[in-house]
């Protein structure tokens, strides 16, 4: 969500809150539309998700939600992702929370139920992020806003004739922003967005997102040609079923990124998370 989908754009954002066109033939970047040029973008994301030769990665994951902080070592693999929890509020874990971790680690590596659980959760981040991907270009009406550092700025504002075909889309289709993108490599650099209306879901009476939620994604090329994830912030409040009252307040920091071998496989991934944990309990 492929270079990890649930990493690659905010689809993870919307799905947490409610459950290249190839360039023209002979047209550079600069001369074609907004509209196009995001329609570009998008497909040159699509395109990069299906590729055969997938690249994964070791990373740092800083992750924060609702004031609480975790950090996390993640190893990508073929079936999914596999962590390990080394801080919690910026404090290393105690002895008996390194175990813990270990055994985790070490159990999950050797249930293959747990493997294919992990493995359907992938499949199914993958399915919903290209479909929320694919319903951008129509979702939005574009406009240019200049250019800085060799990158393209367009805002974006909801397109009145875009008929939501699900939650996701209809929150989608409530929002305003901007949007940087790499036009000679048509990739996708960053994303700010507002909710401009409250968002009701039917009728209010499963639930509704308030008015001015907001989010930010930021993505990097780490080696050419390999564009993750970075940042995601969201800001969102409301209520849900019966009254309750949600909130959404997530940061999100990806670093260190290391490669890793594009077929390691998860008891490869478990391994080298649980050496480095050896190696962390003898320092």
């Amino acid at each position: 969500m492929t270079i990890t989908q649930s990493r690659m754009t905010f689809a993870g954002v919307i799905v947490l809150l409610v459950s290249r066109i190839a360039s023209a033939q002979s047209q550079s970047n600069a001369q074609l539309s907004p509209a196009d040029l995001v329609k570009a973008v998008i497909r040159g994301e699509l395109n990069t998700s299906d590729v055969t030769e997938i690249t994964r990665w070791k990373y740092r994951l800083v992750k924060e939600v609702d004031g609480k902080q975790e950090t996390r070592e993640v190893v990508e693999t073929k079936s999914g992702s596999l962590d390990r929890l080394i801080e919690i509020a910026g404090k290393p874990l105690t002895d008996a929370q390194q175990r813990s971790e270990a055994d985790r680690i070490f159990r999950l590596s050797h249930s293959p139920e747990e493997q294919y659980k992990l493995e359907q959760a992938r499949r199914k981040d993958a399915e919903q992020c290209n479909a929320f991907l694919k319903m951008i270009p129509d979702a939005f009406l574009f406009g240019y806003a200049g250019e800085s550092g060799g990158l393209t700025k367009l805002i974006f504002k909801p397109n009145p004739r875009f008929q939501p075909p699900s939650r996701e889309g209809k929150v989608l289709h409530e929002m305003a922003g901007e949007i940087w993108v790499d036009a000679q490599q048509q990739r996708l650099v960053s994303i700010n967005g507002e909710l401009m209306n409250e968002v009701k879901f039917a009728g209010g009476l499963l639930g509704h997102l308030e008015k001015g939620g907001r989010f930010t994604v930021k993505r990097a090329e780490i080696v050419p040609g390999h564009w993750e994830l970075t940042e995601m912030a969201v800001n969102m409040r409301g209520k849900a079923l019966l009254f309750k009252t949600i909130s959404v307040q997530q940061k999100e920091l990806h670093g260190n990124f290391e490669r890793v071998p594009d077929d390691l496989n998860l008891s490869d991934a478990a391994g080298l998370l649980l050496k480095q944990a050896l190696i962390a309990a003898k320092r």
